[in-house]
């Protein structure tokens, strides 16, 4: 684990400090999972983004599954 210096607006540090009081953590912690969620969430919208590009390039056609129609139960029969 490395330790790194941050430049952060004294509003957001004062606003972390109530959170990490009341969620019984420390800075380090809550910034940790903060970044990790952040880059979870930069990788899940490139992944929508290329999913949505494909799409895009490479329309569903009108019968594309329709193979699988009989397949499907709803449980609604």
């Amino acid at each position: 684990m490395r330790t790194i210096q941050m430049t952060l607006d004294d509003e957001l540090v004062e606003t972390v400090d109530k959170l990490v009081k009341e969620l019984q953590t420390t800075r380090s912690a809550f910034t940790r999972d903060a970044l990790r969620e952040a880059v979870d969430r930069f990788y899940i919208q490139r992944l929508e983004t290329e999913h949505r590009k494909g799409y895009e390039q490479h329309p569903m056609s009108k019968n594309e599954f329709s193979v699988w129609e009989k397949e499907q139960d709803w449980g609604d029969e």
